[in-house]
């Protein structure tokens, strides 16, 4: 594997949500700097070092409110 996606979104109660797509992988931190180590943290422990991606991609989902 090359590369691992995961979806990050802000979290209601504040923070941020990282899910990876295609693996059973999620992590949240208060912020973008604590979330990236605990992505990266969490994809260290989830594979062995021969299966582990080289590269993590973070995907942001962000929703826009506009009233009418």
């Amino acid at each position: 594997m090359k590369e691992i996606i995961f979806i990050v979104e802000e979290a209601p109660e504040g923070g941020f949500t990282a899910r990876a797509l295609g693996e059973a992988i999620f992590t949240e931190a208060d912020s973008l700097d604590a979330l990236q180590a605990q992505v990266r943290d969490a994809v260290l422990c989830h594979f062995e070092e021969e299966q582990r991606p080289k590269t993590i991609r973070l995907h942001f989902v962000h929703d826009e409110v506009i009233k009418v």
